[in-house]
């Protein structure tokens, strides 16, 4: 049978459903309507509309901004905003009649890459969404690694590290705190870096494009952008080393993060060598719905 995986995303809700060799049998995708009862009922409408093009599903799992309070069940941090404070998943369940399971969207992307992704190979994955914000997530052995309160992993609001004296005490952030990394390494942190040295408020890519056509500015930024998430993933190999580094979301396609990041992680993780990996998402923008999917085992 089907299992059945919804990624909720900020701007669309997508529905998939993977058949045993997990490949896609169904996908469904349809605007965020922005107001909780309408995302309820969207996403048992796709859900029902998938299970209708795909056939029964064994299990449906969600990958949703934010994550369910392991004491209250009620959501948090969710740039959805409407979803915080509300118990997503009992109310999603009594509106199916079925159980679901909701974790993160970035735990989502890190357990499908490791399950059949770019870090298939490896039994330590650590993935990272670099989008409009910064969200990780760790898989051991195939595990999904959530914590004791379902914070593990949550890279986006640990300080920047090693900050130089220019970069303290950072950015305001959404979460009340001064210098998260999500505020520098986010696609939107680095507009806002490249703005604030430069006084063009130009979109990511531009900026990278520019880089490339030789532009001083936009260079710089890019080079700030590789360092400060470069440290950032240092910081994650001195805390749990994992083999390999999985990037997600917009600033994933951003080819010079491949070739100049390993440098600058081995100068700041706390070994005599570092080895492992940083490889961009084999599944893209699929990731999420795919982790979902892969929320129930068996």
């Amino acid at each position: 049978m089907m299992r059945i995986g919804v990624d909720f995303g900020g701007t669309k809700i997508e529905a998939a459903a993977l058949n045993d060799e997990g490949a896609f049998a169904a996908r469904i995708r349809e605007p965020n309507p922005g107001s909780y009862e309408a995302a309820l009922a969207l996403v048992s409408d796709l859900i029902t509309r998938v299970e209708t093009e795909a056939g029964p599903a064994r299990s449906v799992g969600l990958a949703i901004p934010g994550s369910p309070s392991p004491r209250t069940g009620l959501i948090r941090n969710a740039n959805s905003v409407y979803l915080n404070g509300r118990r997503f998943g009992q109310d999603l369940e009594a509106t199916l009649g079925r159980p679901v399971r909701l974790a993160n969207d970035a735990n989502c992307l890190a357990l499908s890459e490791a399950v059949d992704g770019a870090g298939a190979d490896a039994s330590s994955v650590f993935g990272v969404i670099v989008g409009t914000g910064c969200g990780g997530g760790l898989v051991i052995d195939g595990k999904l690694v959530e914590g004791a309160h379902g914070v593990a992993a949550e890279i986006g609001h640990i300080s920047l590290p090693w900050p130089a004296a220019e970069e303290a005490p950072g950015p305001a952030c959404w979460c009340g705190l001064n210098g998260c990394l999500e505020t520098w390494v986010s696609g939107t942190g680095f507009q806002r870096d490249h703005e604030m040295t430069t006084g063009r408020a130009w979109k990511a890519q531009a900026v990278v494009e520019a880089a490339r056509s030789g532009d001083a500015g936009a260079a710089a930024a890019l080079a700030r952008y590789i360092d400060r998430l470069g440290r950032m993933l240092a910081m994650v190999v001195n805390l749990v080393d994992p083999e390999v580094f999985v990037l997600g979301g917009g600033m994933s396609n951003v080819g010079e993060l491949y070739d100049r990041l390993p440098e600058v992680v081995a100068r700041h993780a706390f070994s005599d060598h570092w080895g492992g990996r940083i490889l961009a998402a084999q599944w893209g923008d699929s990731s999420g719905v795919r982790g979902a999917a892969r929320l129930w085992s068996g």
